[in-house]
C-alpha cells in the first residue's frame, strides 16, 4: 500500500442498520425479454403466461407476465449493494411475499427496504438477526411486490485481519 485510504464497497453491518429507516435502492432495473425467458426456462417453470405471447394475449392481462419469482429475486437483489454485500452471513427465511400488481417485459423495477426489527443473535456473538421489509414499484410507482426477509448479519468488526483500522468503509494502515 502506498498510504492512501482505500474505500471498499460493502453493505451495512448489523450495527449500522436502523429500524424504521427507508433505504431506497438505485438504480432501478428494466426487465427485458431475455430476463423473463431465461429465468423461466432455467427454473423449469414452463407456465405459458411467461412464454407464449399469442396465448397470453387471450388471457386477462392481455400479454405475458414476468415470472413472479424473477420479480422477487430482483427485488431482493436491488438491495444487496446498499445493505448486505459482504455483511450478511445467510438468509434465514422469507415471509409475507405478495405480488399486488403484474410486471410486464419493459417495466422498470425500483426497490426500497425498511428494517422492521433487529436483535443480537443468541447463538453467534458476532452476528445479529435483521428483519427486512422489501417493496418493489414499477416505473409508475405501482407496488408490484412486497416481501419480508430475515437475515443473519455480521456485527461491525473492531479491526480488519490485516491490522488496518476501518471506519465507515475507509481503511487506513496503522503502524
Amino acid at each position: 500500500m502506498d498510504g492512501r485510504p482505500v474505500i471498499e464497497q460493502r453493505g451495512l453491518y448489523y450495527d449500522e442498520l436502523a429500524e424504521g429507516v427507508v433505504y431506497r435502492h438505485r438504480p432501478g432495473r428494466t426487465v427485458g425479454e431475455a430476463d423473463n425467458t431465461l429465468f423461466t426456462t432455467l427454473t423449469m417453470n414452463m407456465q405459458a403466461l411467461h412464454l407464449d405471447e399469442a396465448w397470453s394475449a387471450t388471457q386477462p392481462f392481455g400479454q405475458r407476465l414476468v415470472n413472479s419469482l424473477f420479480t422477487l429475486s430482483t427485488l431482493v437483489g436491488l438491495s444487496v449493494a446498499q445493505l448486505t454485500q459482504g455483511t450478511t452471513v445467510a438468509n434465514l427465511g422469507f415471509g409475507a411475499v405478495r405480488f399486488p400488481a403484474p410486471v410486464f417485459v419493459g417495466d422498470t423495477l425500483y426497490a426500497e427496504t425498511v428494517v422492521r426489527s433487529r436483535r443480537l443473535s443468541s447463538s453467534r456473538p458476532d452476528t445479529g438477526v435483521v428483519e427486512f421489509e422489501h417493496t418493489a414499484r414499477n416505473q409508475e410507482g405501482v407496488v408490484v411486490a412486497t416481501a419480508t426477509r430475515s437475515a443473519l448479519m455480521l456485527l461491525r468488526p473492531a479491526a480488519t485481519d490485516s491490522g488496518a483500522a476501518e471506519r465507515d468503509g475507509v481503511r487506513s494502515d496503522v503502524g
